[in-house]
C-alpha cells in the first residue's frame, strides 16, 4: 500500500517562505519520479514542480526562481522549498508519485497522491 503524507503547510505573509515535505512509503521511492501540484478554490489542479528518480527537475513558469524541489532517497521524502510567496500561491498543495522514473506536467502520469496540505499567503 503506497502512502504519501504531506506536511509543512500553513499561513504565511506575502514575501515569506514555507517548506513542504512529502514522506512516501510502500514503494521503492528512489525508483520513481515525484511531483508537486496545487489546486486553488474553483480552479483545476495544476503542476508546480517535478523531480526525476535521479534528480532532474522541472518547474512551471510562475514558480521558477522562487520554488525548489528536492528529494532525499534515504528518507523517502520529497521537499518543496517555497520562497517569495504571494497571495496567488494560496492553494492546497499535493505531492504525487509518478508511474515511472520520469516526471510529467499531466496528472495522468501519476498514480499515487497525498491528501494535500493547505498553504495560505496573506497580503
Amino acid at each position: 500500500q503506497v502512502q504519501l503524507v504531506e506536511s509543512g503547510g500553513g499561513l504565511v505573509q506575502a514575501g515569506g517562505s514555507l517548506r513542504l515535505s512529502c514522506a512516501a512509503s510502500g514503494r521503492t521511492f528512489s525508483m520513481y519520479g515525484m511531483g508537486w501540484f496545487r489546486q486553488a478554490p474553483g480552479k483545476e489542479r495544476e503542476f508546480v514542480a517535478g523531480i526525476t528518480w535521479n534528480g532532474g527537475t522541472t518547474y512551471v513558469g510562475f514558480v521558477k526562481g522562487r520554488f525548489t524541489i528536492s528529494r532525499d532517497n534515504v528518507k523517502s521524502t520529497v521537499y518543496l522549498q517555497m520562497n517569495s510567496l504571494n497571495p496567488e500561491d494560496t492553494a492546497v498543495y499535493y505531492c504525487a508519485m509518478h508511474r515511472g522514473t520520469g516526471i510529467s506536467e499531466d496528472r495522468l502520469g501519476y498514480d499515487y497522491w497525498g491528501q494535500g496540505t493547505q498553504v495560505t499567503v496573506s497580503s
